[in-house]
């Protein structure tokens, strides 16, 4: 697969989002996912993105297994700050807590240090400058080798790489939602920071193969606008238009939704997250598909219905 760059961190121009290995779509066998991450691994994706708060740790643990014996194939990120506990979900990017989640991270993937370290969303009761503080200790101390940030603002991007350069930055980025190109996609550009696009798929919408009755199966988009009522019909008869297209191209609607994306930059590395093997494949094959500026055209022209909900993310609300 071709390369790219997140700031000074080369990796594959399509990683691997591994949440729903373990939490928000279904159960699924931990055997099966393993499988799945080492197909990745054996067709060219190197960046594989985790997260403290999936499944309690289960993700981490899980890819530990999925990667054992090929640590040097892999550009590894994983993310804290959303902690999960018996009395719910909040947010934690208190600097003297920082290094104890890196090492519980550390240890529980079975590696020494971190390709890339993502505050996956920032406190609002502590300075994002002080969180990323921190977070530059451990890169001194040789824990972490790339810093990142989640779901934040121009501004609080602006305030990170003031105390440290920051690598990347991921957000929700799809046909489904480009509201981040009106402000967070500009000024991650301005400061060299690269652009990881989390949900590319926009959630399942974008591969035209929901429907009504099964668009509210998984919790992540049961109570999101975007797949409710009138927002939902809208946005499947833009779908049905997507499969259209991708068809005349010899294409899936969602190889034509990846490869839409890649092209918006050199800079972008989506992370599309599948638990199915043929999908993994179609998903990676989206990386050699080059589409035309009349193709590209046209699917600026697509117009998608309903905000977004997502957790402690600055913008839920379509912007004009």
């Amino acid at each position: 697969m071709r390369q790219r760059r997140l700031g000074e961190l080369t990796t594959s121009a399509l990683g691997l989002g591994c949440m729903g290995l373990s939490q928000g779509y279904g159960p699924v066998d931990e055997d099966d996912a393993i499988a799945l991450v080492r197909s990745a691994l054996d067709q060219g994706v190197r960046l594989l993105d985790t997260a403290m708060s999936y499944g309690q740790g289960h993700n981490e643990r899980l890819l530990a297994r999925a990667i054992a014996g090929r640590r040097d194939e892999v550009t590894l990120a994983t993310k804290f700050g959303i902690v999960r506990t018996g009395d719910g979900v909040h947010l934690d990017g208190r600097p003297e807590h920082v290094r104890g989640h890196c090492e519980e991270s550390l240890s529980r993937l079975g590696v020494d240090a971190l390709d890339l370290y993502y505050l996956h969303r920032v406190d609002p009761e502590i300075p994002v400058a002080e969180t990323l503080g921190a977070m530059a200790d451990l890169v001194r101390e040789g824990k972490v080798r790339n810093l990142g940030l989640s779901e934040v603002t121009p501004g609080q991007l602006e305030q990170a790489v003031a105390v440290h350069p920051v690598a990347a930055v991921q957000f929700e980025w799809s046909l489904l939602w480009r509201d981040p190109e009106l402000d967070l996609v500009p000024a991650a550009r301005r400061l060299g920071v690269g652009l990881v696009p989390y949900s590319p798929l926009g959630r399942g919408l974008l591969t035209a193969t929901l429907t009504p009755e099964t668009a509210p199966e998984s919790a992540f988009r049961r109570d999101d606008p975007r797949f409710r009522g009138d927002e939902l019909d809208a946005n499947l008869r833009q779908a049905r238009r997507l499969h259209a297209l991708a068809a005349e191209l010899g294409c899936t609607a969602g190889q034509l939704a990846l490869a839409w994306l890649l092209a918006q930059g050199e800079d972008v590395v989506p992370i599309p997250g599948t638990r199915n093997l043929a999908r993994l494949a179609e998903n990676i094959a989206a990386a050699d598909l080059a589409l035309s500026t009349s193709d590209l055209r046209s699917l600026d022209g697509t117009t998608w219905a309903g905000d977004r909900r997502s957790f402690a993310v600055p913008a839920t609300t379509r912007r004009v």
